[in-house]
């Protein structure tokens, strides 16, 4: 086995056999280059990745193509989920050579880090003639390769970095119609989406738009949601049998997935679902967040309550292999019953996927379309495929599983407890609240360290462990969210501690930015800030955006001050893409609206805070309970419970129903 042996990382475990001399990324790899003058290659993936499955098949098992990587380089394999601060260095770099990247990512660096060369997935032969080419290179012309490392090193320090803007400007509706106008060019209005394939999910952006279409009245926005929302759940990319959504469809119409299922996706596709339901409800959203917070409880929780990253997109060698279907399969399992399964889930003799005769199961008519054709009454059609759906998921549980990457990540399990107060906030079941409680308690008794500190990876007996902004943000959003839902002040008392470390460690006043790691963790060749949202949002957006929610709450003017900074920075950037700033753009859509806070103080809060969760409110928070140390809450509790709007430091007179409330609202 290789140095790789003693690592907890699944992903690099899956390596430790290689023939490939792999070291994880540490001072002993590092060091070692130096000292032998060699170059290092470094090998970036995750465990649930298919195409790094295929190209350690090729190549790093391969006696002949490690003995080249062995002979003239340093090699050594990250995990992209363990170590994003090494993964966004070098990512940068490969976008800055290509103009794209992904994973696998492989990136050739001289002894000191900097890289000179590097790519994604490349076939064996082609590899292993660039391996010789780039030794050679190195050899007879090193002054080059210095140069070349310089220019590009250079180029990653200041790639998705902004300048300090000190100028408040005034915002405006017609900034966001600017910036949304743009954006539209990009929706697919027949499948929904954005472009054509390959197709993610983009939870954050659906949930900005949906957000815009309702505040500024834009039906044909709305109506891009709801298709979206839509075609996603009816989908291949969807696991109609046992839940959740896969990372991915490699098509321009949701059906072939990429069948690996991560917590990331998972934990944000509950929130925009449960957030949809509440905006205009639809019948079909409560069953998709149900089915996927039943998977993500069955497949991903521990018996702590953490939830771990991923389940792996092969099994038995084979990708998706453990989700298709044969027509055959599904009559051996469901007999008489096969046809009418067969139809809705548009299962045929030849199959529609790839492999011969397979079916990846998915749908294209409603429910009450479908039934009308075959004669049948809905709720008639709905028990049948239930029932046979659960015969189905029993049969395919004796299949060989994916495999399931067991890290527990704090940034993630930070997203999953705020979708689960999201849908408990939507739907009001207390099992989503039961599980948000016990996540929130793993995640204070196992990942906050003694000093106050978050660490990113939860491994027993050890607590000291690096953890980076995102882990920050998307636990302290979580914690705020909790707050809601419960009005328990101890989750806010938490969100405000991490958030004064984080500004501590990760905030740089002179430029206005968060830092992706903290001041005193180990420097790379070039200390990152993550501004633009991808399939996670950007964590300075979420910083941003805590900040705002918590400086009202605390009122506390630093808080909203450093907001405004980050707001300001970006908005220049925001009319570019939008998808790659909506996280951004909804901060400005609640300085352009306003925040409305809602203070519900009393003995019947809780009936009074469902009540108002049933309205579509989106540029609010909420506070309250029978007692409160909040700022806003002083005064306020009395005869009786009342209801308290206030917006730009201003209360109206309180209400005592819900009624009387939102027509305060609308005064505002």
């Amino acid at each position: 086995m290789n140095h790789l042996a003693n690592s907890t990382s699944p992903y690099l475990l899956q390596h430790a056999n290689n023939p490939v001399n792999w070291y994880p990324w540490g001072p002993e790899a590092l060091q070692k280059a130096k000292a032998e003058n060699k170059l290092i290659l470094v090998s970036i993936g995750y465990s649930a990745c298919h195409w790094c499955h295929v190209m350690e098949h090729e190549s790093f098992e391969d006696e002949s193509v490690a003995a080249v990587m062995n002979e003239y380089f340093i090699c050594i394999k990250v995990d992209r989920e363990e170590r994003p601060d090494v993964d966004q260095v070098y990512m940068s770099a490969i976008q800055l050579m290509s103009g794209r990247g992904g994973w696998p990512l492989n990136c050739i660096c001289l002894p000191d880090q900097r890289p000179i060369y590097g790519g994604t997935y490349f076939r064996k032969n082609e590899w292993t003639s660039l391996l010789f080419n780039l030794a050679d290179f190195y050899k007879t012309k090193p002054a080059e390769a210095e140069e070349y490392a310089t220019r590009l090193t250079e180029g990653i320090q200041q790639y998705e970095s902004v300048p300090f803007v000190a100028e408040q400007p005034e915002y405006s509706k017609g900034d966001l119609e600017l910036i949304i106008n743009s954006w539209k060019k990009y929706f697919d209005k027949t499948e929904g989406g954005l472009g054509s394939s390959p197709k993610f999910p983009m939870p954050n952006n659906w949930q900005c738009l949906m957000r815009y279409a309702h505040l500024m009245q834009d039906e044909s926005v709305a109506e891009a949601v709801k298709l979206t929302l839509h075609k996603m759940a009816f989908g291949g990319i969807y696991d109609h049998v046992g839940g959740g959504f896969a990372r991915y469809s490699v098509d321009d119409h949701w059906h072939v997935p990429h069948f690996e299922k991560m917590l990331y996706d998972n934990a944000q596709l509950i929130s925009i679902y449960a957030e949809a339901y509440t905006w205009q409800p639809d019948e079909l959203y409560p069953q998709i967040t149900n089915e996927i917070i039943e998977f993500c409880q069955r497949e991903l929780m521990s018996p702590d309550y953490g939830f771990y990253s991923a389940l792996d997109a092969d099994s038995e060698g084979k990708e998706g292999k453990f989700y298709i279907f044969t027509k055959t399969e599904i009559e051996d399992i469901l007999s008489a019953d096969a046809e009418l399964f067969c139809i809705y889930y548009n299962i045929t003799d030849d199959g529609n996927w790839e492999e011969e005769n397979s079916n990846v199961l998915f749908r294209k008519e409603s429910d009450a379309k479908l039934a009308e054709k075959l004669g049948l009454q809905v709720d008639e059609l709905l028990a049948k495929i239930q029932s046979y759906k659960q015969k189905v998921f029993n049969a395919r549980s004796y299949r060989i599983r994916p495999g399931l990457d067991n890290k527990i990540l704090a940034s993630w399990n930070g997203l999953m407890l705020k979708g689960l107060c999201d849908a408990y906030r939507a739907f009001d079941k207390p099992e989503y609240l039961n599980i948000a409680l016990n996540n929130a308690g793993f995640i204070l008794d196992n990942l906050i360290t003694k000093d106050g500190r978050l660490t990113r990876i939860f491994k027993t007996g050890d607590i000291n462990q690096v953890a980076f902004l995102d882990d920050y943000a998307n636990i302290i959003d979580a914690f705020i969210a909790l707050y809601e839902v419960t009005f328990d002040e101890q989750w806010l008392s938490h969100a405000k501690s991490l958030t004064d470390k984080a500004i501590t460690h990760y905030y740089d006043a002179e430029k206005g930015i968060f830092y992706f790691t903290a001041a005193d963790d180990e420097q790379l060749i070039a200390r990152k800030s993550e501004i633009m949202d991808g399939v996670i949002p950007a964590s300075n957006s979420v910083m941003a955006r805590n900040l705002k929610k918590l400086g009202l709450l605390f009122d506390n003017e630093n808080y909203q001050e450093i907001s405004a900074q980050l707001l300001r920075n970006l908005v220049p950037n925001l009319a570019r893409y939008g998808s790659s700033y909506s996280n951004w753009i909804m901060l400005l859509i609640e300085e352009v609206f306003g925040t409305y806070e809602i203070a519900i103080a009393g003995d019947d809060f809780e009936r009074l805070r469902k009540e108002i969760e049933n309205n579509y409110i989106p540029n609010k928070i909420m506070l309250g309970g029978k007692k409160g140390s909040l700022p806003l809450l002083q005064d306020k509790f009395g005869a009786g419970t009342q209801i308290f709007i206030c917006k730009d430091k201003t209360c109206g007179l309180p209400a005592t129903n819900t009624n009387d409330a939102l027509t305060g609202i609308n005064r505002f």
